[in-house]
């Protein structure tokens, strides 16, 4: 008996804990992470010095309303993009797209998110903040998804706004204003943004075209795509030199700041110059490496530096 009884406990946990799984996935917490690391960021370099216990406080909650709004609009964009998910082997997979979550479900799960993560900004860090975070990720699951990427080639220029927000976000966390600083922070994400979604694009070039999405691999070829993943990496190897330009850092943040652009400007002309699909693997994997590591560069120099 106890033994039939354990058996079926056992069998009745396992779908549970696949639900939750599945909840999960829908919040993207790889693409989540990324996101709260640069807020973090943001709000590190916007605190001078070492952070008091209070600062401390301050951000973890601040990183802990921004995880939970971003996880609310990465669940809504699944509901919007539910049909084009299950036509594309990468996101055929999530629950939304198969079926094994309804769209009520999911809306729900977003809405708690969203407002649990909103009244957390409000109430313990700043209107500012919530109201940024809010526009940040309204931008990103409506304005993006629903009107720009079905529609122009240019969505990810445009649309790469909402990703370039983090920053600011941690920025106006820990001082309630939007200073330079974080515009700077902003313009290197804005600016990476396209090379390193089109590098991706390139090598599932396919699965956007059977999507029907108009990405620049799609609408102009790869050869003009790799062409623009060349030129927007020397414009970004500039933008990565104006922290240390505006005195935000030292050399130490210059030196890595070179290298990584070096790096990457040289991965997009091999791309630009050979083209195959593995390269285009490896520089899309590169330019997630060169964006943790020169934010992890700024960090490790404001407390040297400072």
């Amino acid at each position: 008996m106890s033994t039939g009884t354990s058996t079926t406990g056992a069998i009745s946990a396992t779908p549970k804990v696949s639900v939750v799984r599945q909840f999960m996935a829908l919040t993207k917490p790889r693409v989540i992470q990324l996101i709260v690391f640069c807020a973090l960021i943001g709000m590190v370099l916007a605190v001078p010095g070492v952070p008091t216990w209070a600062e401390v406080a301050l951000a973890a909650v601040a990183c802990l309303g921004i995880w939970l709004v971003a996880a609310a609009a990465a669940a809504f964009n699944c509901i919007v993009e539910q049909g084009i998910d299950a036509k594309m082997k990468r996101t055929a997979w999530r629950a939304t797209a198969s079926g094994e979550l309804s769209n009520r479900q999911t809306l729900l799960f977003s809405a708690i998110l969203g407002s649990t993560g909103s009244a957390i900004l409000y109430l313990w860090v700043n209107p500012l903040t919530m109201w940024l975070t809010i526009a940040t990720f309204v931008g990103y699951a409506m304005v993006y998804t629903i009107i720009l990427k079905p529609l122009t080639p240019q969505n990810i220029v445009i649309g790469g706004a909402s990703g370039a927000m983090p920053p600011v976000l941690g920025w106006a966390a820990m001082t309630g204003v939007v200073d330079p600083q974080a515009m700077i922070l902003f313009l290197i994400i804005f600016l990476w943004t396209p090379p390193h979604f089109w590098a991706l694009a390139l090598y599932r070039v396919e699965d956007y075209r059977k999507a029907g999405l108009p990405m620049l691999p799609v609408t102009h070829g790869s050869e003009f795509t790799r062409l623009q993943i060349l030129l927007y990496t020397g414009v970004l190897f500039a933008a990565c030199l104006l922290p240390f330009v505006y005195g935000m850092s030292s050399w130490i943040y210059l030196v890595v700041a070179i290298a990584l652009s070096i790096g990457f400007c040289l991965y997009a002309y091999w791309l630009w110059r050979d083209y195959s699909d593995a390269l285009a693997r490896r520089t899309f994997r590169f330019s997630l490496y060169h964006l943790s590591l020169l934010f992890a560069a700024l960090l490790v120099d404001h407390y040297v530096y400072f």
